[in-house]
């Protein structure tokens, strides 16, 4: 698999995400339809023009999924247990339909796992850029992830 075990974390590392993806219309219309978000500042363009950004917004869970999901190739596809939290979840600048989202997730943290002597909890923060270089969505992640199996 391509995700990195637990021993391979080091804290402070960033990883440059190079997978990139410009969101569509389509992508926030089907994503805000499909979790029954019927709010009109991501689905309807005639409410969203006269608000102060003139068009719809990005459905910021759609943003917050993407973000992660952009990571995983890099650094927890395989490897992972199952995510234990996110926290310090923000969204400084909106993101909009045509926008270029890229991601860089640095890890604050490693630390053996308690109660699971073959696991060890690492502690990511995400970062989503939109293609002006503007951060429009930060994360702080907590993930249950495998240690190195023995041979």
């Amino acid at each position: 698999m391509a995700g990195l075990y637990f021993e391979e974390f080091k804290q402070g590392h960033v990883f440059k995400h190079e997978l990139r993806r410009t969101v569509t219309e389509s992508d926030n219309m089907l994503f805000s339809n499909m979790t029954l978000n019927p709010q009109p500042l991501h689905i309807d363009f005639d409410f969203a023009s006269r608000t102060e950004f003139g068009k719809p917004l990005v459905n910021s869970l759609f943003t917050l999924g993407l973000m992660i999901g952009i990571s995983v190739n890099d650094t927890t596809i395989g490897t992972t247990v199952g995510n234990l939290g996110m926290s310090e979840v923000k969204f400084p600048h909106p993101l909009f339909h045509g926008d270029t989202v890229h991601v860089e997730t640095e890890v604050k943290e490693t630390r053996e796992s308690r109660s699971r002597p073959s696991q060890g909890i690492v502690t990511f923060i995400h970062r989503a850029y939109n293609q002006d270089d503007i951060l429009v969505a930060v994360c702080e992640r907590a993930a249950l992830m495998h240690k190195t199996p023995k041979k």
